[in-house]
């Protein structure tokens, strides 16, 4: 019987453990960012970030003109 409440106390013990490593990690910001590791998948990893505006918003104009009636 004194076993059972021992491993009791030591598993709340632990349990509270990994709730204060949680609460600390909240407040530390590790999960404000959620969206950028979803992303980073997509991105090459031997792309340079200049690469990437540039590469990303490269846009070409084509001028058209308007069709004339034969």
């Amino acid at each position: 019987m004194k076993i059972i409440l021992l491993l009791i106390i030591i598993s709340l013990c632990i349990a509270g453990g990994f709730l204060i490593a949680f609460f600390w990690a909240v407040k530390d910001g590790q999960y404000d960012d959620d969206y950028t590791p979803s992303m980073r998948i997509l991105i090459d990893d031997d792309m340079l970030p200049s690469e990437l505006i540039t590469e990303n918003y490269e846009f070409t104009i084509k001028e058209t003109k308007p069709q004339e009636n034969v």
